[in-house]
């Protein structure tokens, strides 16, 4: 290998590597790991990184109830890039998030709900992701918006702050992406000017900065210069902007 082309494989300055989780949990028809986007640079001292606390990737079996439970002070994001999610909750709201559709549970001061497959629903692999708020106690809401049907290779903006473009809102300064990505083609990773970027490989592998990245495995880039990305093979991709320096509460339920 040529002296250039060793340099071409040496990690970005600023991109920092985590391979997929190993805390997990198992309650049979229900099991999540937790993916904590403070952990990827080292000596971090924080689980989360600014207001992204946690990426939680849930695996439901049909037929699967989580019996109604409480969350508090944190905004609870579904994402369901193929099957279902089916919500019940103490406002009378019966949802369905699928593909089309994404949620947020803006939880506030309490918020209560339920999730679930039925005996027909296929198997379900999911992203849960939990965002500190800005203030604590505020009014809890939801959202449960149809998004933009995707267009290979390009970024979907599916969530930002209040006030922004994006279908849904969160309360606290993170914005979410999401692309599918066809073999041998390249993206440009989201950053904006005052963000680091986490971003999280559901499906495919890609090769960004110098290094590879396969399913369930994670980038935290904080250089802010442009950072691309190609696939090799079909992938399918989602990218949070942070401010790290954004106020957050911790004090979530899940995600403190």
């Amino acid at each position: 290998m040529s002296l250039d082309a060793e340099a071409e494989q040496e990690t970005v300055a600023g991109l920092h590597k985590a391979p997929r989780t190993n805390v997990t949990q198992n309650q049979g028809k229900f099991r999540t790991h937790f993916n904590f986007p403070g952990r990827n640079p080292p000596d971090h001292e924080d689980h989360g990184y600014g207001p992204l606390s946690t990426v939680v990737e849930s695996f439901m079996d049909p037929d699967t109830l989580i019996g109604m439970h409480p969350h508090r002070n944190e905004d609870i994001i579904s994402w369901v890039p193929a099957g279902v999610m089916r919500h019940d909750d103490g406002d009378d709201n019966v949802l369905v998030t699928d593909s089309d559709h994404l949620m947020v549970m803006n939880a506030g001061r309490e918020f209560w709900h339920e999730e679930r497959t039925n005996p027909e629903d296929p198997p379900l692999r999911m992203l849960q992701i939990f965002v500190r708020p800005h203030t604590l106690n505020m009014e809890p809401n939801i959202q449960h918006e149809p998004i933009p049907d995707p267009v290979e290779n390009e970024w979907r903006h599916l969530f930002g702050p209040e006030g922004t473009d994006a279908p849904l809102f969160v309360r606290n300064e993170i914005d979410l992406y999401d692309v599918r990505v066809g073999e041998g083609a390249t993206v440009e990773i989201p950053t904006a000017e005052g963000r680091d970027t986490y971003f999280y490989v559901f499906e495919g592998e890609l090769d960004a900065g110098g290094e590879t990245f396969t399913e369930a495995e994670t980038g935290l880039y904080t250089a802010g210069e442009p950072l691309s990305a190609t696939a090799r093979e079909e992938s399918i991709v989602v990218a949070f902007t942070i401010d790290p320096d954004a106020e957050v509460t911790r004090q979530g339920t899940i995600g403190r």
